[in-house]
């Protein structure tokens, strides 16, 4: 039996429709891979001490970290899984910050769905939140995907 992947596509989309992933809990050693991974290795994110010193009074997580997991746990919703084509744009606005401990959640809502001059694919954008334990939006944005159609 072959693997059946569980992807929408761009013909199942519907607009205003809403998804909303499961939740991660970002841990201290999510941080310090992701400053090895990167070469990131701002104090804000990896000096205690220093970061006592900031406005946010203690060290946070990189931005492009929650970023980063957000594409994760939509990967892990499953309906861009064999369907999308191509990342075509991502905006990313930090509204807040991710603390170490932080347990986050992606929201997505189609916005906008266009057609292509491929009749095999069409372009879908979803609205995105970032969203933590206390529904507070920390990452918001838009992304844009190329989608396959059906059949």
């Amino acid at each position: 039996m072959t693997y059946r992947m569980r992807g929408l596509t761009f013909d199942q989309f519907e607009l205003g429709q809403t998804f909303s992933t499961a939740s991660r809990t970002v841990t201290e050693a999510d941080v310090v891979a992701f400053a090895g991974l990167s070469g990131d290795f701002n104090p804000l994110h990896t000096d205690e001490t220093f970061a006592r010193t900031t406005p946010f009074g203690g060290r946070i997580a990189h931005g492009m970290l929650g970023a980063a997991i957000a594409t994760g746990l939509a990967n892990q919703l499953g309906v861009f899984e064999g369907t999308t084509l191509a990342l075509l744009t991502q905006t990313i606005r930090y509204t807040g910050v991710i603390r170490f401990g932080d347990t986050i959640h992606l929201e997505l809502k189609v916005a906008e769905k266009k057609e292509t001059s491929r009749p095999d694919r069409g372009v879908v954008t979803f609205d995105t939140a970032v969203v933590n334990q206390d529904e507070k939006t920390v990452i918001e944005g838009q992304w844009v995907l190329m989608m396959r159609k059906s059949g």
